[in-house]
């Protein structure tokens, strides 16, 4: 049998050990707080999305 050593008297080493092993995981969840774009904002790619939707002004002139 261990002998009980209170928390504040561990060692740095045994406090993360010790705390690596009540840490539980999150299985299948994912942490990360997701939020929907908000419809107002400024978005840098879709402003320039008109280049590449546009048709190209050269082959309208030259065909």
């Amino acid at each position: 049998m261990e002998k009980f050593i209170p928390y504040e008297k561990l060692s740095k080493k045994e406090k993360r050990r010790l705390d690596r092993e009540k840490r539980g995981t999150w299985g299948e969840l994912n942490p990360v707080t997701r939020r929907p774009e908000v419809s107002k904002a400024y978005n840098r790619r879709k402003a320039q999305n008109w280049k590449r939707e546009a048709p190209d002004l050269c082959r309208l002139f030259y065909a």
